[in-house]
C-alpha cells in the first residue's frame, strides 16, 4: 500500500476536524492505492473506476487507443496509447502503480466477431508487451480479468481453479494464452500476477449498446419478437456485475493472497429455460418461451470454494433482483435497443422507423435539389465572367452526384441540369427556339453520357465491394463451422485413441485387476476394489454400496467425499430409472444429467441376488458411451469374482473365525478385520467407529443375542484387546453414533468409543 508523505500527515494534524474523523482520514490515506486500469470504455470499466475512487484510491487509465475522445471525470490521468506501444514502459515507471488491472475478457478494444483470428494475434501481442514492460517496474500486482469462456467443454461438477482450460474459438484461446503468459511471468520473472475468472457476468447495459451475455440476449429477443428461445439442456451460473466487482475488489486490496487464480462466481446453477421464464415473468404478458433444446447436456459452473475459504463472501443480488433490474431498464429504453427492428415493436415505434426509412431514401434527392440551386446560381455568375464562361457548371454538378451516389442520382441531377440550362437559354430565346437548337441536344447527350457512365461505374464498384463483403462474411461463417467440426473431430480422435490404447492394454488391465485384488486379504477386497475401479475407469469419484436387503444398500467404501453425496444408506429401489437398469443387468447411464444421480452405475450379482452397487460420479459427458459401459461391466465381473472368492473363503473358515455358537468374531479374526478398516480409513476409503462394550459379567453369546437385533447387517461384534467385547460400525462417525450408543444403554450395556486402538 502507498504511504503518504510527512507533509500530508502534518496537514491532517493541523486540520480542524474531529479526532475520530482525523483517524478515519489518516487510515484512508495510508490504505489508499495507485491503480492503473487498462482497457476500453465499458459499463464494467465505469463501475470499477467508481468503486476505486469512492474508496479513496488514485486511478490512472490506459485506454489502448490512439485517439480516444471519451472523458472520465474521476480518473486522475488518462493515457491514449495502444498496447503494443513502446511508451508503455514509461507509463508504468511514471505512475508506479500498486495494482495494474487489465480488463482482458471484457476489453472492448477487441472485436472478436468481425475477425477473431486477427484480433487474437493483436490481443496476445498486447498482453505480452504489457507484462514485459511491467516486469521492469519492481513491486506491485498485475491482475488479469478472465472469464468462464476458457472452459468450453462439458463439465459435470463445479469447475475448480486447478481444472485445465479447454478453449474453443479464437477469443477463448487468446484468453487462455493471456492466463499462461501471466503464469509464465510469475514463475520466471517473479512477478506478482493474479488471474480472476468471472462466471457468466451480467449487468444493466448502456442505452443502445449490445452486450455479450445471456440475460441481455434473451431480453433483446423478447423486445424484438415477443418470444425467447431457450435450451433447457444448457446450465450455467451467473453473477451480477456489482457483486462480482465487490468480490474482486477484496482480492485487489489483499497484499498477500494465498493463490494466483480465483473464481468469481455465484455457484448457483440455472438453465436457459429457467432464465427465460424469469425474464418472461418480469416482462408480463405477450412474451412466450420457446424450447430450442438441441445437442448434448452441458453444465458449466465455476467453483468459488477457494475464494470463500480465504475472503469474506456475500452476494447482494440474487437472480430475481438482478434480472429484474436488467429487464426493467431495457423496457424503459426499448427504443434505443430495437430502433432498427419493427417486429414486436409498438405502433409508434413502427411509424417512426418507417419515417426514418423514407427520410433516408429522400435525402439524396433533397441534397441534389440543394446543390442544383447552388449550381444554378454559379452558372448565372459564370456566364458574366470572361474566365468562367467556358466552364460547364452543370456537367460538374452531374459528375459529382454520379461519383457519390451512382446512376440513379446521376439521371435525376441531369434532368435538373437540363431544366436549369433551358431556363437560362430562355432568357434570350423562346422555348421553341431552344428545343430546335441542335446544340441543346448535343449538350444533353454529353451530360447524360458522362453521368450514366460514371454512375454505372460507381454502382458496379459498390456492388463488387458489397459482394466481396458478403463473401468474406460467408467464408468466415464457413471457417467457424469448419473449426467447430474440427474440434469435434479432434475430440472423437482422442476418444478413439483412448479406446485403441485401452484395447491394446486390455489384457494387462485384466491382469492388473485380478492381481491387485488377489494381493489383499479377504476382509480388504471391497475397499481396494473401489480404488482399483477408480484407476481403471479413470474416475476419481467411485462408491461401492453393499446391498443389505431387497430395498436398502449400505455404503461400504468411497474414493472421495463427492462419491458419498447420496449418504451412508440408500433406498435403491426408490431410484426407479437406476433400479430398472440394474435389475435388467444393464449399466445405468445418466443421460439426462440429473444432479442427484451418479453418471454411471452397475450392479454385481451372485447368482440372481444383487450383492454390490458400483457408482461412478466424475465421468465427463463424452465418456458416457457404450464402450465405457462395457468396460464397467467387465470390471464389475472381475470384482464379483474376487468378492465371491473372498466370501467363500470366509465361510469356509467360519468355525475358526467365530466364537462357537455365537456371532462374535474371535480375537484374531476381529483384529484382522479392524486392521483392514483402519488401513482403508487411513487412505480415505471408508469411515468407522470402534465401540468397547462392557458386558458386566454377561457371557458373549447372551450379549450378542441381545445386541444383534439393534445392529445393522454390516456391523460386526468381536473380541479385541485381551478378550474384551467390541463392536465395529462401518461408515459411522461421531456425529451419528449417538443413536447406537443409546440403544446399547437401553439394553443394559454401557459402551465407549475407543480412539486409542493400535492396529
Amino acid at each position: 500500500m502507498r504511504i503518504y508523505s510527512e507533509w500530508q500527515r502534518t496537514r491532517l494534524r493541523q486540520s480542524s476536524c474531529r479526532p475520530e474523523q482525523m483517524q478515519k482520514n489518516i487510515k484512508k490515506m495510508v490504505n489508499s492505492m495507485v491503480v492503473l486500469l487498462i482497457g476500453g470504455g465499458s459499463v464494467l470499466m465505469d463501475a470499477m473506476i467508481g468503486k476505486l475512487t469512492k474508496n479513496g484510491h488514485r486511478v490512472y487509465l490506459l485506454t489502448g487507443q490512439k485517439n480516444n475522445r471519451s472523458s472520465y471525470k474521476k480518473v486522475f490521468e488518462k493515457y491514449d496509447f495502444p498496447y503494443d506501444s513502446g511508451s508503455i514502459k514509461d507509463i508504468f515507471e511514471s505512475t508506479r502503480p500498486d495494482v495494474v488491472v487489465f480488463m482482458g475478457a471484457f476489453d472492448t478494444n477487441f472485436d472478436w466477431k468481425e475477425d477473431g483470428r486477427q484480433e487474437s494475434v493483436r490481443y496476445v501481442a498486447g498482453i505480452v508487451n504489457l507484462l514485459s514492460a511491467y516486469s521492469v517496474v519492481k513491486g506491485g500486482k498485475f491482475v488479469y480479468l478472465s472469464s468462464h469462456e476458457v472452459f468450453s467443454n462439458v463439465y459435470i461438477d463445479n469447475v475448480s481453479e486447478d481444472e485445465p482450460a479447454s478453449p474453443k474459438g479464437f477469443k477463448a484461446m487468446a484468453l487462455v494464452q493471456g492466463e499462461e503468459a501471466c503464469e509464465s511471468f510469475r514463475r520466471t520473472q517473479g512477478m506478482n500476477t493474479m488471474i480472476l475468472r468471472f462466471d457468466h457476468m451480467y449487468w444493466v447495459p448502456e442505452k443502445g449498446k449490445t452486450e455479450d451475455n445471456d440475460c441481455f440476449r434473451m431480453c433483446l429477443e423478447a423486445l424484438k419478437t415477443g418470444k425467447i428461445s431457450a435450451n433447457e439442456r444448457r446450465a450455467f451460473s451467473m453473477i451480477y456485475m456489482n457483486d462480482a466487482l465487490e468480490l474482486a475488489y477484496r482480492v485487489l486490496c489483499e497484499e498477500k493472497p494465498k493463490h494466483s487464480v480465483y473464481h468469481i462466481s455465484s455457484a448457483e446453477t440455472i438453465n436457459e429455460k429457467q432464465l427465460a421464464e424469469k425474464i418472461r415473468d418480469e416482462m408480463g404478458e405477450g412474451v412466450s418461451v420457446a424450447d430450442s433444446a438441441v445437442g448434448a447436456n452441458s453444465r458449466l459452473v465455476l467453483d468459488c470454494g477457494r475464494y470463500k475459504a480465504e475472503f469474506e463472501y456475500e452476494l447482494f443480488h440474487d437472480y430475481d433482483n438482478g434480472i429484474k433490474s436488467v429487464v426493467h431498464f431495457m423496457i424503459r429504453h426499448s427504443n434505443s435497443f430495437i430502433l432498427d427492428e419493427d417486429e414486436g415493436a409498438g405502433v409508434g415505434l413502427k411509424i417512426w422507423n418507417h419515417l426514418r426509412r423514407i427520410f433516408k431514401a429522400l435525402f439524396p434527392f433533397a441534397e441534389a435539389l440543394a446543390v442544383f440551386a447552388l449550381a444554378y446560381f454559379l452558372d448565372g455568375r459564370a456566364a458574366d465572367s470572361e474566365f468562367l464562361a467556358k466552364l460547364d457548371i452543370y456537367l460538374l454538378y452531374v459528375l459529382l452526384f454520379a461519383i457519390v451516389h451512382g446512376q440513379q442520382q446521376a439521371v435525376f441531377s441531369a434532368v435538373l441540369a437540363v431544366i436549369g440550362y433551358c431556363s437560362r437559354e430562355m432568357a434570350d430565346s423562346s422555348l421553341f427556339e431552344v428545343l430546335l437548337d441542335y446544340n441543346t441536344y448535343v449538350w444533353m447527350a454529353q451530360l447524360f453520357i458522362v453521368g450514366l457512365t460514371v454512375g454505372y461505374q460507381k454502382d458496379q464498384l459498390s456492388f463488387i465491394r458489397d459482394e466481396g463483403r458478403c463473401r468474406v462474411q460467408y467464408l468466415n461463417g464457413q471457417l467457424r463451422d469448419i473449426e467447430d467440426i474440427n474440434d469435434s473431430n479432434v475430440k472423437l480422435k482422442h476418444n478413439f485413441e483412448s479406446q485403441v490404447v485401452n484395447h491394446r492394454e486390455s489384457l494387462g488391465k485384466i491382469y492388473e485387476v485380478s492381481s491387485s485384488l488377489e494381493q489383499y486379504g479377504p476382509e480388504e477386497v471391497l475397499f481396494y476394489a473401489a480404488q482399483v475401479l477408480s484407476r481403471l475407469m479413470d474416475c476419481r469419484d467411485v462408491a461401492v454400496y453393499n446391498v443389505a436387503n431387497r430395498d436398502y444398500a449400505r455404503l461400504f467404501s468411497a474414493t472421495s467425499p463427492e462419491a458419498r453425496r447420496l449418504g451412508n444408506s440408500i433406498k435403491y429401489t426408490g431410484m426407479e430409472e437406476l433400479y430398472n437398469e440394474l435389475k435388467a443387468h444393464r449399466v445405468y447411464i445418466n443421460r439426462n444429467m440429473v444432479e442427484k444421480m451418479p453418471m454411471m452405475a452397475s450392479a454385481v450379482y451372485s447368482e440372481d441376488d444383487m450383492q454390490l452397487i458400483i457408482m461412478l460420479w466424475g465421468v465427463p459427458w463424452e465418456r458416457m458411451t457404450l464402450g465405457e459401459a462395457n468396460r464397467l461391466t467387465i470390471v464389475g465381473y472381475l470384482i464379483q469374482n474376487a468378492v465371491v472368492r473372498a466370501n467363500r473363503y470366509l465361510d469356509a473358515l467360519r468355525n475358526e473365525r467365530y466364537v462357537e455358537g455365537t456371532s462374535v468374531l474371535e480375537e484374531e479374526a476381529f483384529t484382522h478385520l479392524a486392521k483392514a478398516f483402519f488401513d482403508a480409513k487411513d487412505k480415505g476409503l471408508t469411515e468407522y467407529i470402534l465401540l468397547e462394550i462392557f458386558t458386566n459379567g454377561w457371557n458373549y453369546a447372551q450379549a450378542a443375542d441381545r445386541l444383534g437385533g439393534t445392529m445393522r447387517q454390516t456391523d460386526y461384534l468381536g473380541l479385541f484387546k485381551g478378550g474384551k467385547l467390541y463392536a465395529l460400525l462401518p461408515n459411522t462417525n461421531k456425529e451419528n453414533v449417538g443413536g447406537i450408543i443409546e440403544r446399547f444403554h437401553e439394553l443394559g450395556y454401557a459402551c465407549r468409543i475407543d480412539e486409542e486402538a493400535v492396529l
